[in-house]
């Protein structure tokens, strides 16, 4: 039997990744956030810092990354030939990612954040699939004070990442990011806090038996 996998989707600036080192750490597992995007762009071929500029957004990949590409995976490259080139360099990202996805639930005891792991595993028995919500207000003022986003654009940041993530999820698994249906468990950081929203996730683990 798989080892159970916890998977983190959050709206932006709601605490997500912070709430999920909270929950790892508690349970002594791994989390994949950043590191899951250096072995993306690893795999990929791709310096990391590109690949976290292109990932989770619709196709539009531009046609130059075509060769770096095909030099680091180049199975995945042909398979995708079909394809008109800027949509075969997204797909390729996204298929490369998909399996660094499979890879991390076959060894379990991960919480993985973001990247369409929760409908990448949507139909594991094993997972818990959880959801970080918070008001847009408060999510603007973290993403000022924590992650260093300009007050003057820090409104239309947050709008933008969000609606990107969710085109994500919808062009390649015609899922509603947003949808609280495909979750488990619902967590509003700004309710509960950081600390209480990575214990009611913990909460939930425990009480399905995870260790």
């Amino acid at each position: 039997m798989a080892s159970p996998v916890i998977t983190i989707t959050r709206q932006y600036a709601s605490g997500g990744s912070e709430i999920a080192r909270l929950v790892a750490e508690a349970l002594g597992w791994e989390v994949i956030d950043n590191e899951f995007v250096e072995e993306v762009a690893r795999r990929a071929g791709l310096p990391a810092d590109e690949v976290a500029q292109r990932d989770e957004r619709a196709p539009g990949l531009l046609e130059r990354l075509a060769r770096t590409l095909a030099v680091g995976s180049p199975e995945m490259f042909l398979a995708a030939v079909t394809a008109p080139p800027v949509e075969r360099d997204e797909a390729t990202i996204v298929k490369v990612t998909e399996r660094v996805i499979a890879e991390a639930a076959a060894h379990g005891r991960i919480v993985l954040v973001g990247r369409g792991a929760q409908a990448v595993l949507a139909q594991r028995p094993d997972a818990l699939h959880v959801y970080v919500v918070a008001s847009k207000p408060w999510r603007m003022q973290l993403a000022v004070e924590r992650l260093g986003v300009p007050a003057a654009t820090v409104d239309k940041a947050v709008d933008e990442i969000d609606h990107r993530r969710d085109q994500y999820v919808k062009t390649y698994y015609g899922r509603a990011r947003h949808d609280v249906v495909n979750y488990d468990l619902v967590v509003n950081a700004e309710r509960l806090g950081i600390e209480g929203a990575a214990a009611a996730i913990v909460g939930e683990a425990r009480r399905r038996g995870w260790k």
